[in-house]
């Protein structure tokens, strides 16, 4: 918005003085930072309201959520509150309005995706939050079918738009497989055997990829400050591919898709990773506030839809790696409990209360998937090198 005003407003700032202080919101680097630094900010700001409004409002965890096996680990958090995730989203959407270009027709899908998945997490954890209330009968949130129905709608509408955007230019359609160049060195002509995608697949795998994240961070939010430090390494990392695919010159140097627009998404990258680091400040151990559904549901989906939007789909399995692997050790777990007839792979799932029950501390699990985050975002982004 303010970028928006500035340009509206060159004239009469001029006349004024200050065109020459705030023209430093049309560096598009400065703004990613700056959202950073303000949704950092707004969360510190408001974070011990927010908490004191969740504990008033008796918004907290209900040890009946937890395993048995878990009860004695995990009862201190029974009345920490959650729904924190009004924090965290409200204080992204903040920071992206403020200094995003609006007209940019990937931040708005941004912006519509947020949204969505924020209400929908809400929704399921006010329903869990006040079933007790309710009384006996009453829903413990959403059903599991209702919930990924409406993260594979907004799915389908992003990956529609993004490829309808998409409709001229191939490099907004590639597939872009680790290791492989997309076009030849020196030109924009595309290297043979590189997949450019139809509508079907595009939107399919933008499907599978938003919803399944959007489940995967849900997944990870299980222990102090796990989640959200998570996803601020993951945030810096896509920031980082932002620049290069919205960059003509470095995609082109690094045989990258390069996108008109997409170097917008750094702001919404850097908001998020600036709300993650904010939200540590009360979610670490010991945790003030979770989450919840309203904060991990839009986060996760929202990674993902910048990941397809600078078509780094693949990439993002490995920047995001503690994510999936969450997913994959609970639907591995289910589905040998199921197949052997009650066996088990972990002692528990997702895969950090493995750990946890394997005698590792809380904050060794929690400081050591950070450290494979790092890593593995890492290994992600000097992977482009490697073409």
């Amino acid at each position: 918005m303010l970028y928006n005003l500035l340009q509206l407003s060159d004239d009469w700032l001029d006349e004024v003085g200050l065109y020459s202080l705030l023209q430093v919101f049309y560096q598009l680097e400065f703004r990613a930072f700056a959202a950073v630094l303000l949704s950092f900010g707004l969360v510190l700001l408001f974070g011990s309201r927010v908490i004191r409004w969740l504990v008033r409002a008796k918004i907290g965890d209900a040890p009946e959520f937890y395993r048995a096996d878990l009860n004695e680990l995990m009862a201190r958090k029974a009345a920490t509150p959650t729904m924190g995730g009004v924090l965290l989203v409200g204080a992204m959407l903040v920071a992206i309005v403020l200094l995003a270009d609006l007209r940019n027709r990937y931040v708005i899908i941004a912006l519509f995706v947020t949204a969505w998945l924020a209400v929908l997490g809400g929704v399921d954890d006010w329903l869990k939050l006040t079933s007790a209330r309710r009384g006996p009968g009453s829903r413990e949130g959403l059903y599991a079918w209702e919930k990924l129905l409406f993260q594979m709608g907004i799915a389908v509408v992003a990956g529609f738009f993004l490829y309808r955007y998409a409709a001229d230019n191939e490099l907004a359609r590639v597939l872009t497989v680790p290791f492989q160049r997309t076009y030849r060195p020196g030109s924009m002509e595309l290297e043979p055997g590189v997949v450019v995608l139809g509508g079907v697949a595009f939107v399919s795998i933008a499907t599978l990829l938003i919803a399944g994240t959007s489940n995967a961070v849900n997944l990870t939010d299980g222990m102090d400050g796990l989640a959200a430090g998570t996803l601020a390494v993951a945030s810096f990392a896509l920031m980082v591919l932002c620049f290069i695919a919205g960059n003509i010159e470095t995609a082109k140097f690094l045989m990258f898709p390069y996108l008109e627009g997409v170097r917008e998404l750094m702001i919404v990258t850097g908001a998020m990773a600036g709300a993650c680091l904010g939200f540590l400040w009360y979610n670490c151990a010991p945790a003030q506030v979770f989450m919840g559904d309203t904060g991990a549901l839009p986060l996760g989906g929202l990674l993902a839809y910048i990941a397809v939007a600078v078509r780094q789909e693949i990439l993002l399995l490995v920047i995001g790696g503690i994510f999936y692997l969450e997913l994959a050790s609970v639907i591995l777990q289910v589905g040998y409990f199921k197949w052997t007839g009650g066996r088990r792979v972990f002692r528990c799932s997702p895969i950090h209360h493995h750990f946890h029950l394997g005698g590792w501390s809380e904050q060794q699990v929690v400081t050591r998937f950070w450290v494979l985050a790092t890593i593995l975002a890492m290994v992600g982004l000097v992977s482009i090198k490697l073409r």
